[in-house]
């Protein structure tokens, strides 16, 4: 058995994964708090996700019906971005401030600009800092908590410290790392350089993780927190990763060829590089993938956390929700929706907020602002999709992850939207999955086991979720996301 892990932004979900049968025997999850404040501010107590994990850990056993002495390896797939900082005792400094918050705005811009701007950071680090990354909230604590900033004694990441509490070990990979902001992505190390311009007072040798290549273990299951689970001795944790780089294991998308797109609480586009890629947009991420190669990678930050807000609004449950999105028509009635909620990373707006646009008498109904919504969120993707360039030009196939994923109406939504036809793996959380397969790479590694022979005899598409796109929406969408294009040109001066 192995155990893959997803702590996300509102839940923490664990995977039992049997590799010799093909699939998952039990799973379960717990929710989160998620804390918001004034300016954008998000975080979370990291003792939240030990409590959930430990609950959905045991429910996903008992729901397998096995034995937890029967698991070789546990795989750790987090949140990306997450300022986890740890004093001596490896007790947080201050909460951790997460992918979502954008209280750090200022600190993000001010640093972009000593580091010599989008020039200077792709030079430095193969990306641009973006709000949101791990550097700006070390920045942000310098400035405003100095007493919690001078007893940091490690600086990890929302997967690190889980890893952390299970093995004892400060420990980190690159897909993970290229997300914080003072890694060179192109290298695959640490920039001490730009990570002195942050932190100037902290010694990167002490305060940063030591870096793992993504088949290294991070350790092996302390015997404290074994004995707590009722695993056997010597489990082995593997080196874990970012959930954009374990949802990509998950999906399949190992090699070349391949598109992901995942609609979760945020959104993202990613597809597999075997080298390096400096998009000509400072919107493309050339994040590191966690199973070695890189995996360049667009996000936005509104797709199920904007939908949320609206079938909650409306108190609508998934079903009624997606009700009301299938009968209302292609545009909304004119209604547009721009769902900044959270701001958002792609186009680069950290400090917008949300609009619907284009309201009258009588366009304003229930099943219109749902579809809005929706039909804003994956216009996002749609953009970014085309910021990948060739990286995803000409792709015959995107394969969908994600809670989002398991809604046909949506589903549909993204076919026709893109032009590409759509397709689930019959599990679509993939990160948790992601994250079980890594585990069983590491550990069945000395045998021989590849990845990619994991990936075939695990994941499966769901042909049942096949959405072909519609020729007739196809070309209706072009007009609605033409004008969704010139809305945000007009409102926020985005190219």
């Amino acid at each position: 058995m192995y155990i893959g892990v997803d702590c996300g932004t509102q839940s923490t979900k664990v995977v039992v994964l049997d590799v010799d049968k093909g699939r998952i025997l039990g799973e379960a999850s717990r929710a989160h708090r998620l804390e918001e404040g004034p300016n954008g501010r998000r975080e979370q107590a990291p003792a939240e996700w030990l409590a959930a994990f430990r609950g959905a850990f045991f429910e996903a056993i008992e729901r397998a019906g096995v034995d937890a002495r029967a698991v070789r390896a546990i795989g750790v797939s987090g949140q990306q971005h997450g300022m986890v900082a740890l004093d001596a005792d490896g007790v947080p400094v201050y909460p951790a401030k997460l992918w979502c918050d954008t209280e750090t705005s200022g600190e993000n811009a001010a640093l972009v600009e000593r580091l010599g701007g989008e020039a200077g950071c792709l030079g430095k680090l193969g990306l641009a800092l973006q709000t949101g990354y791990t550097a700006s909230k070390i920045a942000w604590l310098r400035t405003h908590h100095p007493d919690a900033y001078r007893r940091i004694a490690t600086i990890l990441l929302p997967h690190d410290y889980l890893n952390f509490w299970l093995s004892g070990e400060r420990v980190t990979e690159a897909g993970d790392a290229s997300g914080t902001g003072y890694f060179d992505t192109r290298t695959r190390t640490w920039q001490p350089e730009v990570f002195g311009q942050i932190a100037p007072e902290l010694d990167p040798s002490r305060v940063l993780p030591r870096l793992l290549e993504p088949f290294e273990p991070a350790g092996r299951v302390r015997p404290t927190i074994a004995a707590e689970l009722g695993l056997s001795e010597n489990v082995l944790v593997s080196s874990g990763g970012g959930d954009n780089m374990l949802g990509a294991i998950g999906t399949g998308n190992i090699t070349s060829g391949l598109v992901t797109l995942s609609l979760g609480t945020s959104g993202t586009v990613c597809a597999y590089s075997p080298e390096p890629v400096i998009g000509d947009s400072a919107m493309v991420a050339n994040f590191c993938a966690s199973h070695g190669g890189w995996l360049p990678l667009i996000c936005t930050m509104n797709v199920t956390s904007a939908t949320t807000r609206v079938r909650e609004l409306f108190g609508l449950d998934l079903e009624a929700f997606g009700d009301q999105v299938a009968s209302a028509s292609v545009g909304a009635g004119g209604v547009m929706c721009l769902p900044f909620f959270n701001g958002e990373r792609v186009p680069m707006l950290p400090n917008a907020s949300g609009d619907f646009l284009g309201l009258t008498s009588v366009n304003m109904t229930r099943a219109n602002l749902c579809r809005a919504v929706v039909e804003g969120a994956t216009f996002g993707l749609r953009y970014g999709l085309d910021l990948l360039g060739d990286l995803t030009a000409g792709a015959s196939q995107i394969r969908l992850s994600g809670g989002g994923a398991k809604s046909p109406v949506w589903r549909q939504m993204v076919a026709d939207i893109t032009g590409i036809e759509v397709v689930c793996p019959e599990i679509t959380d993939a990160a948790a999955l992601g994250a079980a397969l890594q585990a069983a790479w590491c550990e069945q590694r000395s045998q021989g086991t590849t990845l990619t022979t994991l990936c075939q005899r695990v994941v499966h598409l769901d042909a049942a979720s096949l959405a072909e796109p519609d020729p007739a929406r196809v070309e209706a969408y072009r007009e609605v996301y033409r004008r969704y294009r010139e809305t945000l040109i007009e409102r926020h001066a985005v190219s």
